[in-house]
């Protein structure tokens, strides 16, 4: 029994490793590709032959420069209209503040839902949860067109602000597996603060939500990084036409970066891989000092109570 237990965690941790490579493979590739100095060219190389930054620099001055440096050509006339800044860290700052803003809108939203499923017994509420349940099977980007006119009709579209409101409109949605943690907490708690004289806000916010770090984590990281690397929906609320390409999440940048046309993929391939891995590491970042606070809120709403 003790050699076949060995020979089990052998294979097991054989196949672990396997796939563990294969899920990093990408990502060292994206990484090596940054440095490149051959572009599109050197793709075909894992290990790229030269190694310069010149990649990062040009996202850092709206620029593409020659690995010896004698010639630099601008991408001022590519994309066009620039302000207050390069291009990309202005696509950066536009990615960041819509997820910030999601993120507190939707975590908001989503635990309030979460506790008034979970807590308060009302007529509707069965019919309510399957309502949300069945629309939830449905692939949001159904809903575009209707959210593009909704968005040209009050005046805010091709801005940040309409899809601030498109990623944080159905928030509320997502509540099951705050729901299943909210449950696992004893409603007594909720008891003795309201013969106490609590009211159902003041248990929400001074007692439920500092027994529920996990999950308000949890629902924070999942608010962030929904919108951090979307793609379909801002492109076509924001527009990849835009004249004035400032309102630019870094998703619609970097796939402007590898149209065909005009020979843009052999020459912004570099800087695609450098802006890539840049995008990625705030998350990476953030993801990893709030790794045991995602799991356990995970787990802890899988469980009912």
């Amino acid at each position: 029994m003790k050699a076949r237990r060995i020979i089990g965690d052998i294979v097991v941790y054989i196949i672990l490793t396997i796939l563990a490579v294969i899920w990093v493979l990408p990502i060292v590739w994206l990484v090596l590709q940054s440095f490149s100095a051959r572009g599109y060219g050197g793709a075909s190389s894992f290990i790229p032959t030269e190694f310069w930054f010149g990649n990062y620099a040009g996202l850092a001055t709206n620029a593409v420069v020659s690995i010896n440096g004698s010639t630099a050509s601008s991408m001022y006339n590519f994309f066009g209209y620039v302000e207050n800044g390069t291009l990309y860290l202005g696509a950066f700052v536009n990615t960041l503040l819509i997820a910030l803003f999601c993120m507190v809108i939707a975590t908001i939203m989503t635990l309030a839902t979460a506790y008034a499923f979970s807590r308060l017994r009302f007529k509707a509420r069965t019919g309510f949860m399957r309502v949300i349940l069945i629309l939830g099977m449905f692939p949001g980007f159904l809903s575009l067109i209707i959210m593009y006119w909704f968005m040209d009709t009050i005046g805010i579209r091709q801005t940040i602000w309409s899809l601030i409101i498109i990623y944080s409109g159905g928030a509320g949605m997502g509540y099951y597996i705050s729901k299943g943690f909210f449950d696992t907490i004893s409603k007594q708690i909720d008891e003795a603060a309201m013969i106490d004289g609590a009211t159902r806000f003041q248990i929400f916010y001074k007692i439920i939500m500092p027994l529920s770090k996990p999950i308000v984590v949890y629902t924070a990281l999942t608010a962030f990084m929904s919108p951090w690397g979307e793609y379909i929906t801002a492109s076509y609320v924001l527009g990849s036409a835009n004249v004035e390409k400032t309102n630019w999440t870094v998703a619609i940048l970097l796939n402007n970066m590898l149209a065909v046309e005009d020979g843009r993929r052999g020459k912004y391939w570099g800087q695609f891989c450098a802006g890539a891995v840049i995008v990625a590491i705030p998350v990476a970042i953030v993801f990893l000092c709030m790794q045991r606070y995602y799991v356990s809120g995970v787990t802890g709403g899988a469980v009912k109570g």
